[in-house]
């Protein structure tokens, strides 16, 4: 064979060893579409949850009248969100945590953070129990020893899983992974009993980056009224969607269920991630500018039902936002938002509310309280 034949003979061989490579990579992409949408599962609605009971008397424990009361929501962000930290799904650059220390350290410090304002009620969002992308470290262990530490007791609790996800192989180099993840719940007083809900999402291809979406419904009886409850909700609503409208679905359905029980004579508080601008008009307010974030639109007055309203946790004299947007480390440059707040049924009294601001040390979020009366 000459030489001409010779290289015939090798620029074949490099194309068919070519070709293999990339029908391997085809496969192998498809191999893994195939794994995902066959691993992707919703939980079922009106799930049941257990209930932690430490060995407390619920008749002591539950809620008396006239008894001042605080509730406390804070997105935690997974334990990975320190304040010189940025996500990729925001904008930045980074998918998991640091290090199984940068969570406990994160984790330890929101918890610290929120302790210190003493709540009868703990809503936290963005718990992970067993992820790829916080190190595999149980949250939920940690912020219950932390509340027992604080307090001296344990607490009555309750975890609502949000979304159990397949492992996301983006980004290529440092994938997000397979995570599971919730809400918490513990409280100083007596839950009887404790219920998930599912809330509607987008279907198709966008459900794979919102994933699931839920709310707990905790029953917290009174020492005052005969069969009456406090009926508390910890709610997350979604983010990562195509048009924004879907979180409106969801207000929707939660403002449906909290209407329910309103009429039934029971009180209605709801506490969590809205992932909607809480105070209508965020950017004024703390002097800021970004892009139209669908997570981050005012709800339509129209939408909030006789019987129920809206709290936007603010201190006009020193008004701090509760979220930061993680494109980047914490700064001047951050859009920041308030979408973290309460909705509360009309028997209830508001005293007053706030957030509490840790500079975001901790997560992209900083915790808001509320304190009531029930009428």
């Amino acid at each position: 064979m000459d030489d001409a034949g010779r290289r015939r003979t090798a620029r074949r061989q490099i194309l068919k060893v070519l070709l293999c490579v990339l029908l391997a990579l085809v496969l192998a992409a498809l191999a893994y579409v195939a794994y995902v949408f066959l691993s992707w599962y919703r939980v079922e609605d009106n799930q049941p949850l257990e209930v932690d009971w430490p060995d407390v008397d619920c008749v002591t424990a539950s809620v008396e009248r006239e008894e001042g009361l605080r509730v406390v929501s804070y997105n935690i962000g997974f334990g990975a969100y320190s304040d010189d930290y940025s996500f990729f799904m925001d904008g930045g650059k980074e998918s998991r945590a640091r290090s199984p220390q940068a969570v406990q350290e994160n984790v330890g410090g929101a918890m610290g953070a929120a302790m210190g304002l003493r709540p009868d009620f703990l809503l936290l969002q963005e718990v992970d129990v067993d992820g790829t992308r916080s190190c595999h470290v149980d949250q939920l262990a940690l912020v219950r020893e932390a509340w027992e530490a604080a307090s001296g007791r344990p607490a009555f609790s309750t975890f609502a899983q949000n979304y159990d996800s397949p492992y996301l192989l983006w980004p290529l180099l440092e994938p997000h992974g397979a995570n599971r993840a919730g809400l918490a719940v513990l409280s100083a007083h007596c839950i009887n009993s404790a219920l998930r809900r599912q809330l509607p999402i987008e279907e198709g291809l966008m459900k794979l980056v919102d994933l699931d979406r839920c709310y707990s419904v905790q029953r917290i009886p009174l020492a005052f009224g005969e069969e009456k409850e406090l009926v508390l909700y910890n709610l997350h609503l979604s983010a990562y969607t195509s048009d924004g409208t879907i979180a409106e679905e969801q207000l929707k359905m939660l403002f449906a269920d909290m209407l329910e029980e309103y009429e039934k004579g029971n009180c209605a508080v709801a506490g969590g991630d809205f992932n909607k601008d809480l105070l209508g008009n965020s950017s004024e307010i703390f002097g800021v500018s970004g892009p139209a974030y669908t997570w981050a639109q005012p709800i339509p007055p129209e939408l909030i039902p006789e019987g129920l309203g809206i709290v936007a946790p603010l201190d006009a004299e020193n008004p701090v936002p509760s979220c930061r947007n993680a494109d980047r480390p914490y700064g001047p440059e951050n859009y920041v938002v308030t979408v973290d707040g309460f909705i509360v049924s009309d028997n209830v009294e508001v005293l007053g509310s706030g957030v509490l601001d840790t500079g975001f040390r901790w997560s992209d979020h900083n915790p808001v309280y509320l304190d009531f009366l029930l009428k």
